[in-house]
């Protein structure tokens, strides 16, 4: 949901990972060690892990937060249990 999240964040932050991803294509075309390749991968990867930190804190702050005030609790919380699933997934 668009509402609780820091969209201006977001797309910055994506918009540097896109970067970051073009530079690691064009590594693999320049010949660069593997390692230096491996260290720019993880280096994105970590990048889009802060993302999804972004997304869960926001979805904290709106959305269990309304649920929980204006909803229906089991619903918030199995959302907010999926959520979390979701987000543990990625590490």
């Amino acid at each position: 949901m668009k509402q609780c999240m820091d969209a201006d964040n977001l797309h910055r932050r994506l918009k540097k990972i896109i970067g970051q991803v073009q530079a690691i294509d064009r590594m693999v075309d320049e010949d660069v060690p593997c390692e230096d390749i491996l260290s720019q991968i993880n280096a994105a990867k970590s990048a889009l892990n802060r993302c999804g930190q972004v997304i869960l804190e926001g979805h904290i702050r709106h959305c269990v937060r309304d649920g929980l005030e204006h909803g229906d609790v089991d619903k918030t919380l199995d959302k907010f249990t999926k959520a979390v699933e979701r987000f543990a997934n990625m590490q």
